[in-house]
């Protein structure tokens, strides 16, 4: 089994946090969306006659595109792989691009869940975002995105600098209020090269507090845990039996074939990555060249990779799956977390605790062979 996403690279207006690969202008997009129908043919091969369980539109921001355009892009997926019965379709969605229209139009698609970019229900915290919908906006169409589609998961951003732990408890309980089945949560992270990052190097905004993000964290933990969702990633918060089916792929090693510029593909062997720049993908694509590199995996690193996304999951890393030389240097370096309480063993897997899920990427890269 395997999935499909395809990245449509445009936006109305630019977050002022987002590294994402994405354009503001919407001229070329008749030319990008020719150009993705066209590579999802010429990568009809790469994942080898397995059958497609999951499709994620992700960007950028899908629901700018028509249904026609969506259409097309789903008939030609349709046609040059085997998609299973029940097969998870998913779309990102900005509230403020929702209307019964539309949410008719992409359920009439065959799409059934959708992924709704809200970040946030205060006015100040979208405006200092930059985002383009209003808290009314967040609020009035996810209500009307819950008449149409049952399977919905919602963006939640947390450690900004005027996000209080109030303000923070408010986001959360009105998801949990809203009986929200999956929440996506995220600490604001200062990328190079985007708005914010200049926008706190010149004194503009301030700086993130780390400190003050753990906190938000552990809260957040607490708050869904009472409310019965499972922690099953550390980004990730479902309802029982509402997980993401497509991210899910990801962190359990399936393999995948990513479409459009920017996107990534894994085959289980190698992984490659198309050039992020809309006018030079769709001019290769035109010539029947799809751009990208590719980077084929060493056993250390097919390993490491296994060790980091793993520690992600409640599941946890399990050591079952280890030959015993490599179980062995792995159980000696994880003592001294094991010892102070970051991780813990639970049956064959190491498994991160609360405390140690606020340092993970540190971990997993002292446990990397």
């Amino acid at each position: 089994m395997s999935g499909i996403y395809v990245h449509i690279p445009f936006c109305r207006q630019a977050c002022y946090y987002c590294n994402f690969h994405f354009a503001t202008s919407l001229h070329f997009k008749d030319e990008m969306v020719a150009a993705l129908v066209c590579e999802i043919e010429y990568q009809k091969d790469y994942l080898a006659s397995e059958n497609v369980e999951t499709i994620y539109f992700g960007g950028g921001t899908p629901s700018l595109c028509t249904k026609e355009e969506l259409s097309r892009m789903m008939e030609k997926i349709r046609e040059c792989y085997i998609i299973t019965p029940g097969a998870e379709i998913s779309l990102e969605v900005n509230p403020d691009d929702i209307t019964e229209e539309k949410l008719l139009d992409w359920k009439d698609l065959g799409i059934n869940r959708l992924s709704i970019g809200i970040q946030s229900f205060f006015n100040e915290d979208l405006e200092w975002m930059n985002r383009a919908h209003s808290e009314q906006q967040a609020i009035d169409n996810l209500q009307l995105a819950r008449k149409h589609f049952d399977n919905i998961s919602i963006d939640l951003i947390y450690g900004t600098p005027s996000l209080t732990n109030e303000k923070w408890k408010h986001n959360v309980d009105t998801a949990i209020s809203m009986n929200i089945p999956h929440l996506s949560c995220y600490a604001l992270t200062v990328e190079p090269r985007t708005p914010l990052y200049k926008m706190i190097r010149t004194g503009r905004s301030p700086d993130i507090n780390p400190e003050k993000q753990s906190g938000q964290f552990l809260l957040l933990m607490e708050w869904l845990g009472n409310a019965g969702y499972e922690h099953y990633e550390i980004s990730n918060f479902s309802q029982p039996g509402r997980r993401s089916r497509h991210n899910s792929s990801y962190w359990q090693g399936k393999k995948y074939l990513g479409i459009g510029p920017s996107a990534h593909s894994f085959n289980g062997i190698s992984r490659q990555w198309n050039i992020a720049n809309n006018a030079m993908y769709t001019a290769s694509i035109g010539k029947a060249v799809i751009p990208f590199e590719k980077e084929e995996l060493t056993a250390v690193q097919k390993l490491n990779e296994f060790i980091m996304v793993s520690l992600r999951t409640i599941e946890g890393l399990d050591l079952d799956k280890l030959e015993e030389d490599r179980l062995n240097k792995l159980l000696t370096s994880s003592r001294k977390f094991t010892d102070t309480g970051l991780m813990k063993l639970e049956g064959h897997s190491l498994v991160l605790t609360k405390e140690g899920k606020l340092l993970a990427d540190g971990i997993t890269a002292t446990l990397f062979f």
